[in-house]
């Protein structure tokens, strides 16, 4: 596959930040704690491998996830990949990248698609966007996403100098704060999420939405939990490299924001924009493809037929406000 053409290249030089962060103590975990594996089945797709299993999550509950692995002794490069969070999808679950980790599993990579807390068994959607639950979820979003990259580099058949990890809407946002505080990742994509509240706070949205619900009660919430912003953590991705892939049909996160957010990001990292509402499309799924392929040295590479095969992510509604 020939490599991916770049649109943007970003390299500026970032000397006025550390290239290396550690994760705040929030972020967190016993790293010698039991995965405590389970699987429950498997369906097989040819020379592939879907293994349906849980495993425990250190903030209570398990994560239950797909594992897809291809034929083979290894070591195989391995991606762990985080759905969009729109309410009204069918796909707001681990099958959103399923297609897609099934195509490169006939390449020889191993993939991990994980249900995000939203997502599992007895979850109440929090309506109060004040609420600490809504942190909380979020902590253990991220703190999930690095016990599955525990759970992967613990296999012998998986290459720890080859990990990725692809993450849509809400779970861009996890790959922001983890592109910071967990160096164990050789790339990342990042797909239409939100990356900075200093940048989103400059907008005639975000005030607004300040004063409908009062500024006191904003700001209070805004301070104890300024440290839970993915800003803080993206200038500091390198070595990583990220790929910032971004729609222009979008009422929020327009084409300036998402500008915004990439002139954040450390290098090396690349910026695209696809004509196309908040799933993204076919374009960016090729691109997306070819950003792993290479940055994992994968070989031999997907063909062009069977990325043609992967269905389009539907695009539902937007739901009503809240």
């Amino acid at each position: 596959m020939r490599k991916l053409a770049v649109c943007f290249l970003l390299v500026l030089p970032l000397t006025s930040w550390a290239q290396s962060t550690s994760c705040p103590s929030a972020l967190d975990y016993d790293h010698a704690a039991s995965l405590e594996i389970k699987e429950t089945g498997v369906n097989r797709r040819g020379h592939v491998a879907i293994e349906d299993i849980s495993y425990a999550s250190p903030k209570g509950g398990r994560v239950p996830a797909y594992l897809v692995v291809p034929d083979g002794k290894g070591p195989f490069p391995a991606v762990i990949w985080g759905h969009w969070y729109w309410s009204n999808s069918e796909f707001r679950t681990r099958r959103e990248f399923l297609e897609e980790a099934v195509v490169l599993a006939h390449s020889g990579v191993i993939s991990l698609l994980t249900d995000g807390p939203v997502a599992r068994p007895g979850h109440v959607d929090e309506k109060d966007s004040f609420s600490d639950q809504v942190a909380k979820d979020l902590i253990q979003a991220i703190i999930d996403m690095r016990r599955g990259a525990d759970l992967l580099l613990a296999r012998q058949d998986v290459d720890p100098k080859r990990l990725a990890y692809v993450g849509h809407s809400y779970n861009a946002t996890v790959g922001g704060f983890l592109s910071g505080c967990d160096h164990r990742f050789k790339a990342f994509v990042l797909m239409a999420g939100g990356l900075s509240d200093e940048v989103d706070k400059k907008s005639d949205e975000f005030q607004k939405f300040r004063q409908s619900v009062g500024p006191e009660k904003f700001d209070a919430f805004e301070a104890k939990y300024s440290w839970l912003d993915p800003v803080k953590f993206t200038p500091h991705a390198a070595p990583a490299a990220v790929f910032l892939q971004y729609a222009t049909q979008e009422d929020f996160l327009t084409p300036e924001r998402a500008y915004a957010y990439a002139a954040i990001v450390s290098g090396p990292r690349l910026f695209k924009l696809y004509g196309a509402p908040h799933a993204l499309n076919a374009e960016a799924r090729r691109d997306r493809i070819a950003f792993l392929v290479e940055q994992l040295s994968v070989k031999p590479s997907p063909s062009l037929a069977q990325i043609a095969a992967i269905p389009d992510l539907p695009q539902p509604p937007s739901p009503a406000p809240q």
